[in-house]
C-alpha cells in the first residue's frame, strides 16, 4: 500500500477529512499533524509504514520512557539478571556454554577465553600469527550472544519479554550507537522474538517499530538488513514467509508493488559472512576518493545494490551461519557441525522463508557450494521439499572445492598450529563423504538438467605474512558440468568484482538473466 493510502486511512481513523493535494492550510502545523496520525495508527498500520520506503519518521512516536535502572545495579548486572531468569535446563550444550560464560566470568577472563586466532571479518581466513594478543570482549557482548541463542527457543522469548527484556535491550541499543556489533546482536534477538506472533503487540508497544523504521533507512547495509528482517517477521498482513536467524532479504526490503518472479540465494563459505563475503573487491583509489556513498561505483554488498538494480523482479536472500577454520576459533567448543548438519539446518530455514515457491538460482562461494549440493540432494529425498528441486533453475559456484582443498591438507600438516575444525577436515581430498557428495550430485544435476556456472581462482591467497596458499585449484573446482571459468584473482576475491562492469559481475548477471529469462517474462 502506498504512503498516501496510509495517510488517508489514518486520517479517516481520527475523523479528519482527507487532505487535498498541495493543501497548505491542512498541514499548517505539520509536526502536530504527524503526531496525531502516529497516535491513531494501529499495529498493522505502523508496521506497514515502517516497511514503506518513502515514509517519514515523524509518523512514529518516540519510544516510551524506559524504566529507571535499579540504583544498586548497572546495565551489565541487569543483563546478567535477565539471562539468569531464563530456563537453564534442557538446553543444548552451546546455549549452556554461552550462558555460563556470561553469568560466571569477568570481562577479562571472558576475553582470554575468546582468544586464539584472529580472523578477517567476512574475508574468510585467520591471521595465524596473532597468538600474542586476544580480541577485547565485554560482558554485555557475551550476555547478548547467550540471549541470541535463547531467543531461538519460543518459550524463552516469552520469558525475555516477561522479565523486561524488550526495554533493557532498547536501553542497551541506545547506549551503544557507536558499536554496530552490539546493535546487530540486539536486532537478532528482536528479530527472533518477532517470529512469535503473540509477542507482536508487546514489541510494537515497547517502541521498537520507530527504532526499526529509522534503522531501515541506514546507509549501512547490515543495519538496514537486520531491521528489514525483523519488520518482515512482524508484518503478517502482507508476508507469509518467516525469516529465521541468519536469513536476510537483501531485496526487496520494503513493501513493493513490483511482482517478485524468482529468488536468488547467496551462500557464503568457510569463515564467510552474509554481507561482507559479497562486497566489492577493495580498491584503494575508490576509498581515497571518498565515494563510498555512490554505490554505482563502490558497494559493500553487490547483490544488494548492483543486482537488485539490474534485476528488480528478484527476491535476493543471503544467509549467514557460523563456521570455523580451527577448533581454537570455534565459537562454541562443543559445536561440531558437519556439512550434512548445516545443510539440513539451512534447508529448513530457507523453506520457512518461502524458498521453493518460485524459481531459484543458488550462488555459492567455497564451502557454501558443498552446502548447496547437499541441500538439494537432501531436498530430493523429502516430499515436502519437492518444490525446492522443481523450481531450482541454476547454480553458480565461486571456487567450490568439489574434489577437496589444499587448505585441508595444509591444516593437517601443521595441526599443532591450526587444529583443523570438522569443516576443514571434510574438505580433504581423501574424504569419503566429499567424494560421495560429488558423485551423487553430479548424477542428480545431470538428470535435473540444472544450468551451472563455475568460476575458479588462479592466484594464491595470502594468510597473514606466514602462509601463501592456492586454496582451490582448477581441477578441484571442475564440477563436471557447466562452464568452468578461471579468473586471475585469489580465493577471497573470486566472489568480489572490482567494479560493476567487471567480467566477474557481468558474467554472473548474464547467467542469472539467461537462466531465468522465461520466468522473468511471464
Amino acid at each position: 500500500m502506498s504512503l498516501a493510502a496510509y495517510c488517508i486511512i489514518c486520517c479517516r481513523r481520527i475523523g479528519a477529512s482527507t487532505p487535498p493535494p498541495q493543501s497548505t492550510t491542512y498541514w499548517r502545523d505539520i509536526n502536530y499533524q504527524y503526531r496525531i496520525i502516529a497516535q491513531a495508527c494501529d499495529l498493522r498500520t505502523l508496521i506497514g509504514l515502517a516497511r514503506s520506503k518513502e515514509s517519514d519518521l515523524r509518523f512514529f512516536l518516540p519510544p516510551p520512557p524506559l524504566p529507571s535502572l535499579n540504583e544498586d545495579t548497572c546495565i551489565e548486572e541487569e543483563l546478567r539478571q535477565l539471562l539468569a531468569s531464563l530456563p537453564q535446563t534442557e538446553l543444548d550444550e552451546c546455549i549452556q556454554y554461552f550462558t555460563s560464560l556470561a553469568l560466571s566470568e569477568s570481562s577479562q577472563s571472558l576475553a582470554a577465553q575468546k582468544g586464539g586466532l584472529w580472523c578477517f571479518g567476512g574475508n574468510g581466513l585467520p591471521y595465524a600469527e596473532s597468538f600474542g594478543e586476544v580480541p577485547s570482549a565485554t560482558v554485555e557482548m557475551f550476555c547478548l550472544e547467550a540471549l541470541v541463542k535463547h531467543s531461538e527457543i519460543p518459550t524463552h522469548c516469552d520469558e525475555i519479554e516477561a522479565n523486561g527484556g524488550l526495554q533493557l535491550l532498547q536501553r542497551l541499543y541506545q547506549l551503544h550507537k557507536d558499536c554496530p556489533k552490539i546493535q546487530r546482536n540486539i536486532m537478532r534477538i528482536i528479530g527472533n522474538m518477532a517470529l512469535n506472533e503473540h509477542l507482536h503487540s508487546t514489541i510494537v508497544h515497547s517502541g521498537w517499530v520507530s527504532i526499526l523504521a529509522e534503522a531501515m533507512k541506514s546507509p549501512r547495509i547490515m543495519e538496514a538488513s537486520h531491521a528489514a528482517r525483523t519488520l518482515a517477521n512482524l508484518d503478517r498482513e502482507t508476508m507469509r514467509e518467516k525469516y529465521q536467524d541468519g536469513v536476510y532479504v537483501l531485496h526487496p526490503q520494503y513493501r513493493t508493488s513490483q511482482p517478485i518472479k524468482a529468488d536468488v540465494l547467496f551462500i557464503h563459505g568457510l569463515m564467510g559472512a552474509a554481507f561482507k563475503t559479497w562486497r566489492q573487491q577493495d580498491n584503494e583509489q575508490l576509498l581515497t576518493e571518498k565515494i563510498l556513498e555512490d554505490d554505482a561505483r563502490y558497494t559493500t554488498c553487490w547483490p544488494k545494490t548492483w543486482l537488485a538494480r539490474d534485476c528488480p523482479a528478484l527476491r535476493i536472500i543471503s544467509v549467514e551461519y557460523d563456521t570455523s577454520l580451527s577448533d581454537w576459533r570455534t565459537r562454541c567448543p562443543m559445536e561440531r557441525k558437519s556439512i550434512a548438519f548445516r545443510s539440513d539446518e539451512l534447508l529448513r530455514k530457507l523453506r520457512a522463508a518461502g524458498v521453493g515457491d518460485r524459481p531459484v538460482i543458488w550462488v555459492s562461494h567455497s564451502m557454501g557450494g558443498l552446502l548447496v549440493k547437499k541441500m538439494l540432494l537432501e531436498a530430493s529425498k523429502k516430499p515436502e521439499m519437492s518444490t525446492v528441486i522443481n523450481n531450482t533453475r541454476g547454480i553458480i559456484f565461486y571456487s567450490v572445492p568439489h574434489h577437496g582443498s589444499h587448505l585441508a591438507e595444509y591444516s593437517v600438516n601443521i595441526r599443532y598450529l591450526l587444529f583443523p575444525s570438522l569443516e576443514v577436515k571434510e574438505l580433504s581430498k581423501d574424504s569419503p563423504a566429499l567424494k560421495t557428495l560429488q558423485d551423487d550430485f553430479l548424477e542428480f544435476a545431470k538428470d535435473k538438467n540444472f544450468q551451472v556456472l563455475n568460476f575458479v581462482e588462479t592466484l594464491p591467497t595470502y594468510i597473514g605474512s606466514m602462509i601463501k596458499l592456492h586454496v582451490v585449484p582448477v581441477e578441484s573446482a571442475d564440477l563436471g558440468i557447466g562452464d568452468l571459468i578461471p579468473v586471475d584473482v585469489d580465493h577471497l576475491n573470486i566472489c568480489k568484482p572490482k567494479k560493476k562492469d567487471a567480467f566477474l559481475y557481468q558474467r554472473t548477471l548474464q547467467f542469472i538473466c539467461e537462466t531465468l529469462a522465461k520466468d522473468l517474462e511471464d
